[in-house]
């Protein structure tokens, strides 16, 4: 009884200790987050701008013909296929550095054929057949260096992860700015062909005026010139509206997909607001922002590694079977064998190689931690300039409605006069021009805000509810 209380106690410590054997130590630096280069101007008031704001990008392009075609997007696009498979070889190989914590166990089996020479010159032949099973080379972890590489994979997987929901969310930008691209220039061509037609009566209509000797040859020439100038104006537009239509079916991936007719009016399509009091904790969601922290635990991750190569390591080889000299009586009659080989590597004349690798690995850390930082930054400094040109736009909008309007009033104007022979044609031609002018220029500013927009949704980090990463 004696005996029996006293060796629990030292098995359970016995295997208390080859558990902390084999779990290791670890060499890995304690992280801790980078505090967020935010200038100080950057107030976060409105509490309830997060509650407020979108939490898919459905909430936000509420436009359906719009969520069709990035829903194709989403199906087809050819990048972010590649993104997603990009993932799964991550995914792998995290898969294969975990494997290596484990021992790998193999089945072998040998022959061996030998001869001995005796003095008198008389020969004996030994065979030997073994069979068995084992491990080999295995390293146990004490320093942690296999398990610092398995965390850094880990880290090296989920940026990968980040940057899949990046270009989920750059994809779903992009097709947003196409489709407004095509929207607008379908407006201007638009606009463009009814200023065509307008030229194209007003030539016919000079040309009988000089034909009847009331006109100049000058106003004849004027009015042509404005007809063809307004022709290749119609031209051009159709020429970068086809480049328009051609850039989204690729960002669809497919080529067979027909926009429907009776979408909306650039006028008529707006995204849902979002509340100007954003949070600054927001930026951290950008997935480039959680990439860049990922990429930085992976490189805090490989110092343990480096550090731990300094150390000396812990190789176990193991081996049990069976011997026969026949090999017909192997599993018959065998003779029971094993092994047990542990082996201790030094780090003795690459020290200075691993020590330089350890430095490199802190030169890497350093540059993570500038690259995290870059990223918060430009997350900020994206956000900073789309919501100054959210209340610029706007003003410019205002002011160019009012122009156009303006301008619209004087066309008629000077038609008057020009039909009671006050004005020359000259100035009819001049105010066509400028109303011209004034109508393209405001599709283009309301396109411009509408892309302002998507930029907004974009260097927010798209979904905010982090939908898009499962």
């Amino acid at each position: 009884m004696k005996n029996s209380s006293f060796s629990k106690p030292a098995t359970k410590s016995a295997v208390s200790a080859l558990v902390l054997l084999l779990s290791g130590c670890s060499l890995i630096p304690e992280y801790s987050r980078p505090p967020a280069p935010l200038p100080a101007s950057y107030t976060a008031d409105d509490t309830n701008a997060m509650d407020a704001a979108p939490e898919s990008w459905q909430q936000y392009f509420t436009d359906p013909v719009l969520q069709n075609l990035i829903n194709i997007a989403l199906e087809q696009n050819r990048d972010l296929r590649i993104a997603a498979l990009r993932i799964e070889e991550a995914r792998a190989q995290y898969d294969i550095q975990r494997s290596a914590k484990l021992p790998t166990i193999d089945a072998t089996g040998s022959y061996d054929r030998s001869r001995l020479i005796f003095a008198k010159g008389e020969t004996f032949d030994v065979d030997m057949y073994r069979v068995g099973i084992g491990i080999s080379n295995f390293e146990i972890d004490f320093f942690g260096r296999i398990k610092s590489l398995s965390e850094a994979v880990l880290e090296d997987y989920l940026a990968t992860r980040e940057a899949q929901q990046t270009a989920r969310t750059s994809l779903i930008a992009e097709v947003a700015a196409a489709y407004v691209d095509e929207r607008a220039l379908s407006e201007r061509q638009l606009l463009a062909e009814k200023t065509l037609a307008a030229r194209e009566a007003s030539y016919t209509r000079i040309r009988r005026r000089f034909d009847a000797g009331i006109d100049t040859a000058i106003d004849l020439k004027a009015a042509k010139m404005q007809m063809e100038s307004a022709r290749a104006s119609v031209s051009a537009l159709d020429r970068e509206h086809t480049r328009a239509i051609n850039t989204l079916l690729l960002l669809m991936g497919d080529q067979s997909v027909t926009l429907p007719g009776g979408i909306a009016a650039l006028d008529t399509l707006a995204f849902s607001p979002i509340p100007a009091g954003l949070p600054s904790d927001l930026l951290e969601r950008r997935p480039d922002i959680r990439a860049a922290e990922h990429k930085l635990k992976a490189a805090n991750a490989n110092i343990g590694a480096a550090r731990a190569a300094l150390f000396p390591r812990l190789q176990l080889t193991t081996n049990i079977g069976l011997v026969n000299e026949h090999f017909t009586k192997l599993l018959s009659n065998g003779i029971n064998a094993w092994a047990f080989t542990p082996q201790i590597i030094f780090p003795i004349f690459t020290h200075k190689r691993n020590q330089a690798n350890l430095n490199v690995s802190r030169a890497r850390m350093e540059i993570a931690v500038a690259e995290y930082e870059k990223a918060i930054q430009t997350a900020f400094r994206e956000v900073a300039d789309t919501l100054l040109a959210r209340e610029q736009i706007e003003k410019q909008i205002n002011a160019q409605s009012n122009a156009t309007d303006a301008d619209r009033e004087r066309l008629k104007l000077v038609t008057r006069r020009y039909e009671k022979g006050v004005a020359n044609y000259l100035e009819l031609l001049d105010a066509q021009r400028s109303l011209f002018d004034s109508e393209q220029a405001l599709v283009q500013l309301r396109q411009l805000s509408l892309s302002n927009a998507i930029n907004l949704f974009k260097a927010l980090g798209g979904e905010w509810s982090g939908a898009g990463i499962n």
